[in-house]
């Protein structure tokens, strides 16, 4: 009987490093870091096999909701053996790609902002061909498009392919035959030609005219997104169904078909948005609200995101603003920060989005790193470091300025960092949000950097292990801090 029990609370504490769940009281001071297993994670990295990602597994589909329309959530590592010869060089690598996704983001507003609509851009130069849901989310850093796969279908009968989620796009799309050129994908280009459920949309149809940029071929729609860092995808603009886990499925989704398509989109067919435009799959669908848990970027486990679920009922919640410029993004009303339960002085204006459109806080899935405007980010630093005195520190790594050798340490307690909101609510931190390892040899970075830009945004690494709920009908921001590991003490 002993045996089994024991047997009984691995299992137990197992699942619970793999889902999410319900959150546990955190110190408003101070928190610990578990630096043993985070070096840890950053060697297994190595080891991941991508092969073994699978769809949603009959384990996992029993703990989804029934009356939510939900799919699994992975981190591209879980899909994506890294080329990298150790740890540093796949974290600079991904802070390079982090800034191209930054400069997207911010040339994307610059253009709005400046009254320069998508018919004044100039078309990439390339011949185009004439002719309740869950599922699984995975990590993955894709340049400029986002972070996080899921594993999707497209068509009837679908084609399973891995599709990028992104919180900052709104037109989806994936690679298709013919191909004038495509990237390498992990999967079959989806073939047209094989799906009964194909259909081309027209020049007059208000999918195509919400488009920022089209052109009308023998009335046919040809749509073209281009991002930032140079990335781009041209081609048909049609309807398609979309298949989430074994067997649910939406119709007469608006889909790009991509003959032509540039960028390092690693691994996936393409990309699903997921932000606040009306061609974005929650608008298409009508979703009330959507939500996400970020598993670990170095990990090869899954979580889900929902449409239509309840925001959890334990839920920190802060309003969701929008911009009158442009209605893609999620502006979180964030209002002040803390450090070990202490505010720190930040002016009232430096979080504000303003009348035109620039300022603001906004929400990224496809951001890492998060983003605060300098004197801001000085003010936060500052107090950080008073607070880890008796840590060693070390030489700043690519952007970020505030490093420590913990290499000695199994673990550590530093304070706490948490952010405020307009609505008197606060969320804290787990430590492993925002103390984050850059190497395998113990070198561990303060995880937020400063930009001269107006916009701050929230990324992705302090979401990680987070269910992050958008209420779109409340207009509300919900966060359930949720630990991935249980500490089970010694057995009776």
């Amino acid at each position: 009987m002993a045996e089994k029990g024991l047997l009984f609370w691995v299992l137990f504490s197992f699942f619970f490093s793999l889902v999410c769940s319900r959150s546990l009281p955190q110190s408003s001071t101070t928190t610990v870091l578990d630096v043993a297993a985070s070096i840890q994670n950053t060697l297994d990295v190595f080891s991941l096999d991508p092969l073994a990602v699978e769809p949603m597994n009959q384990q996992e589909q029993s703990f989804s909701s029934s009356d939510s329309l939900s799919f699994q959530l992975h981190s591209r590592s879980a899909l994506h053996n890294p080329s990298h010869r150790d740890y540093k060089s796949l974290t600079l690598a991904r802070l390079e790609r982090d800034s191209a996704r930054l400069r997207s983001i911010r040339t994307r507003l610059d253009l709005v902002i400046k009254g320069i609509t998508g018919s004044d851009l100039n078309p990439v130069d390339t011949e185009l061909e004439a002719e309740g849901l869950e599922g699984p989310v995975i990590s993955g850093t894709s340049q400029g498009s986002g972070e996080y796969f899921s594993r999707v279908g497209i068509g009837h009968p679908p084609s399973q392919v891995y599709m990028v989620l992104d919180t900052g796009s709104d037109v989806n799309w994936v690679q298709c035959a013919p191909c004038a050129d495509c990237y390498q994908q992990a999967d079959p280009i989806f073939e047209p030609a094989s799906s009964s459920s194909f259909a081309p949309l027209t020049c007059q149809t208000q999918q195509c005219k919400s488009l920022d940029v089209s052109e009308c071929r023998n009335d046919t729609c040809l749509y073209q997104v281009s991002y930032g860092d140079g990335s781009y995808t041209v081609g048909d603009f049609v309807t398609e169904t979309i298949t989430f886990g074994p067997s649910a499925s939406v119709n007469n989704i608006a889909i790009g078909c991509g003959h032509n398509n540039e960028g390092l989109f690693v691994g996936a067919a393409g990309l699903i948005g997921l932000g606040g435009g009306s061609l974005s799959f929650p608008s298409q669908i009508n979703a009330s609200s959507f939500s996400y848990c970020l598993v670990d970027r170095d990990s090869d486990s899954a979580s889900t995101l929902e449409f239509d679920s309840a925001t959890p009922p334990n839920a920190v919640t802060a309003p969701l603003l929008r911009n009158p410029k442009l209605d893609t993004f999620y502006y979180l009303d964030l209002t002040g920060l803390s450090v070990a339960g202490e505010l720190i002085s930040i002016p009232p204006t430096a979080f504000q989005l303003d009348n035109n459109g620039e300022g603001g806080v906004i929400v990224d899935s496809g951001t890492a790193v998060t983003r605060l405007q300098t004197e801001a980010y000085n003010s936060l630093r500052d107090a950080f470091v008073k607070g880890t005195k008796e840590l060693p520190s070390t030489n700043g790594v690519a952007l970020f300025d505030t490093c420590y050798d913990l290499s000695s340490r199994r673990s550590v307690e530093v304070p706490t960092v948490s952010f405020h909101f307009s609505n008197g609510k606060s969320l804290s931190l787990p430590a492993k949000n925002y103390l984050i390892p850059v190497d395998s040899t113990g070198t561990f970075c303060f995880a937020f950097a400063p930009t001269s830009s107006a916009l701050s945004i929230i990324g992705n690494v302090q979401q990680q292990g987070t269910r992050v709920s958008y209420d779109l009908d409340k207009s509300l921001i919900g966060y359930e801090v949720i630990h991935e590991e249980i500490f089970i003490g010694p057995l009776a």
